[in-house]
């Protein structure tokens, strides 16, 4: 029998829903843990994060952490929906999830750090050390491109 005979597909709300919040959690866990580990605040991350569109919030305290959390979260939905609309399009992206979560988060390490950050900071932007590198691409992968792909399947 079929896993889809087993199982009814969830519906693509219920998978972009679901994604976002398996991998947006993941992904600002894990950048609140290599905050911490050089020795940052993860209030200071995320208000780092709202500065990207609201450039003052890294003065804004608690509020301003608050609404990265926000910022984030809204830009991890958008990477979930590209992936949920295209899968839906293209089956192989369900077929082989890892291979595919693989690409993408690839993909998304590529378009963050190659373009999306350097347009927003470009004194300090694209940071190409190994270790950041190694760091953000294994995290774009394991924790955001791969559990997205896993859930597009369900």
């Amino acid at each position: 029998m079929s896993e889809a005979a087993i199982a009814p597909r969830w519906s693509i709300h219920r998978r972009i829903a679901v994604a976002t919040l398996v991998a947006g959690t993941l992904d600002i866990t894990s950048a609140a843990i290599i905050a911490t580990i050089h020795g940052r605040s993860p209030l200071a991350m995320l208000r780092a994060v709202a500065s990207g569109p609201f450039p003052p919030a890294r003065e804004w305290g608690l509020a301003g952490a608050l609404l990265g959390l926000v910022v984030h979260f809204v830009i991890m939905n958008i990477m979930v929906d590209v992936f949920m609309l295209a899968s839906d399009r293209q089956p192989a992206l369900v077929r082989q999830p890892l291979l595919a979560g693989f690409a993408y988060g690839l993909l998304l390490w590529g378009v963050m750090s190659l373009i999306v950050l350097p347009l927003r900071w470009p004194a300090t932007q694209p940071m190409l050390d190994p270790v950041t590198v190694l760091t953000q691409l294994s995290c774009h992968i394991v924790l955001v491109g791969i559990p997205i792909a896993l859930i597009a399947r369900r």
